[in-house]
């Protein structure tokens, strides 16, 4: 039996999410601006640093930065949603994961490849000006091992500085070739390799689109392993601990520093996963608890939120990062 009360590979009997109380005031959509009042691309992207700074992405203006010269990177004022100032322009093909570790450096993974084959399929660690401080992985090259990722989808750092990259963005397509690498790498705070581990497929420490990551505050790492609708928790060293299926078919999450977690499900439908709804869930990243739910419904989507990326304000306010709807969504807690 596991902590959230599952027994590995089951699935709950029904999503009681929507009989959860929803402790926020109706979304509000765009709330984010971007430098001369352009679009938001689509984004996967929304952090907090660690004295609160407010850090999103977005795919300059459309769904790729291919070819653009635009910033995707972008410091917003927490109250205002106004841009601070914004960097990384020619930097990326396809950002997707963002990190802001415990200095303040800036943490982005590219999923895809230029058609150039001279940038993307890296992780990219910058200062808070936009310098470049690190790369992983080759440029433009797609592919396995120590030295290449496949199509990373996001990035985060312990507190010893050792980072942990998902790996494998296409993981949930069930047309993915034989021997499609889908993992988690682990690298020392310098950057070499220490391990990795997973592969694709639904049992314990396998994955189907490893999306986002997070850790809590015992230093276990999180794993959206959202074609596989769970959860999947490790320990630093790669041991399997266990999966939570009741927060859905996770997209994103955030881990505050009292443990309560986040949980953004932007992708259940009636086909990937019947009878549950698309939301935030909230609860305990202690004991697995599902204790509110916030419905992804808004006027202009009826039938779900897009939201990828979830993050939460020290007074509990949320903010979703957008893949289809894009720009920002903010919901304020009620107080």
């Amino acid at each position: 039996m596991l902590a959230g009360g599952m027994r590995i590979g089951a699935q709950p009997s029904a999503d009681i999410s929507p009989d959860l109380p929803n402790p926020y005031q109706p979304a509000i959509r765009n709330w984010a601006q971007l430098p001369g009042g352009r679009a938001w691309g689509s984004t996967a992207g929304i952090e907090i640093g660690p004295h609160y700074e407010m850090w999103a992405i977005d795919r300059c203006g459309v769904n790729s930065c291919e070819g653009s010269d635009l910033p995707p990177i972008h410091l917003l004022d927490r109250n205002t949603g106004k841009p601070v100032r914004s960097m990384g322009a020619g930097l990326f093909v396809f950002p997707h994961g963002l990190h802001i570790d415990r200095e303040g450096y800036i943490w982005v993974t590219d999923a895809l490849s230029s058609k150039d084959g001279t940038k993307g399929q890296q992780v990219l660690k910058l200062s808070a000006d936009g310098k470049v401080l690190m790369r992983l992985g080759t440029a433009g090259v797609a592919g396995g091992g120590p030295d290449h990722f496949n199509e990373p989808s996001d990035v985060v750092t312990a507190p010893n500085g050792d980072i942990f990259v998902a790996d494998g963005h296409s993981g949930q397509n069930p047309n993915v070739p034989p021997g499609y690498i889908s993992r988690i790498i682990k690298f020392s705070k310098d950057g070499t390799f220490i391990k990795e581990w997973g592969k694709w497929g639904s049992g314990p420490g396998e994955f189907k689109t490893a999306h986002a990551l997070a850790l809590d505050s015992a230093g276990r790492l999180f794993v959206c392993d959202r074609g596989n609708a769970r959860l999947q928790i490790f320990n630093q060293d790669g041991q399997f601990l266990d999966q939570w299926t009741q927060f859905g078919r996770p997209s994103g999450l955030y881990i505050d520093r009292n443990d309560k977690l986040y949980v953004m499900d932007a992708d259940s439908t009636s086909v990937n996963h019947p009878g549950w709804k698309k939301g935030i869930r909230i609860g305990s990243a202690k004991d697995g608890k599902v204790i509110a739910f916030v419905p992804g419904h808004t006027t202009d989507n009826p039938d779900g939120a897009a939201g990828e990326g979830i993050v939460a304000d020290p007074a509990g306010n949320l903010y979703a990062a957008e893949n289809t709807l894009r720009g920002v969504t903010k919901y304020v807690k009620l107080r």
